[in-house]
């Protein structure tokens, strides 16, 4: 899969806290037939071990569609899968260093709520950034708050693509297009969904109005 051909259209985040009873694998794939175009694994509350298990899991279904897996955070297990790509926060490791250790072909994501953040990790070689929290999220305690208006202007000073992040749903989504991002993450709106394939037929068709 080249990197550079990658679409972020909509890009779904896990959160095994927002399943209820429902199975990450069967909710990934459907979101996928649905219209995700990355997925991110990101679980922030188990053991390498586990990590690493419900990541292979995933990766199974993800490559069965040609989706790229990105892992969030953890180098060590991108690599251990083989995911397609990385994508670190502000605090995680620098992107230099994770480029080092993935290679050229993988692809890096970086987190950031400022221009200053978003251009620096352009500089350092990252291939998307993930802005936000474009609304307030329960998902992510810490995320700074970036404006529609601040999206727009760090859009239109970065080369790279944008995903904005945090709270986006069916009813904010198409705000956040209007600022000319490249995509959107977006996390319970799809996981929490009872049905997570229509959730994301729903979300693609307002991204495309």
């Amino acid at each position: 899969m080249d990197k550079r051909n990658s679409n972020y259209s909509l890009y779904l985040v896990t959160d095994r806290g927002l399943l209820g009873d429902k199975d990450l694998a069967k909710t990934v794939e459907q979101a996928i037939q649905g219209g995700v175009t990355v997925v991110q694994v990101r679980e922030k509350n188990l053991s390498s071990l586990e990590f690493y298990q419900v990541a292979l899991v995933i990766k199974g279904v993800t490559e069965k569609y040609g989706v790229p897996l990105i892992v969030n955070d953890r180098a060590d297990i991108a690599l251990a899968v083989d995911a397609a790509g990385l994508h670190i926060g502000q605090e995680d490791l620098p992107v230099v260093v994770a480029r080092k250790l993935l290679g050229p072909d993988k692809i890096i994501g970086v987190s950031a709520a400022t221009l200053a953040e978003a251009l620096l990790a352009q500089d350092q070689g990252a291939d998307y950034l993930g802005i936000g929290a474009v609304f307030p999220t329960n998902t992510k305690d810490d995320a700074d708050s970036v404006s529609l208006a601040e999206l727009e202007a760090i859009k239109a000073k970065v080369k790279i693509p944008i995903v904005a992040i945090g709270g986006i749903n069916g009813s904010n989504i198409r705000d956040v297009m209007n600022t000319g991002v490249d995509g959107v993450a977006v996390v319970s709106a799809i996981v929490a969904a009872a049905d997570p394939k229509a959730a994301t037929c729903k979300l693609l068709q307002l991204t495309k109005e």
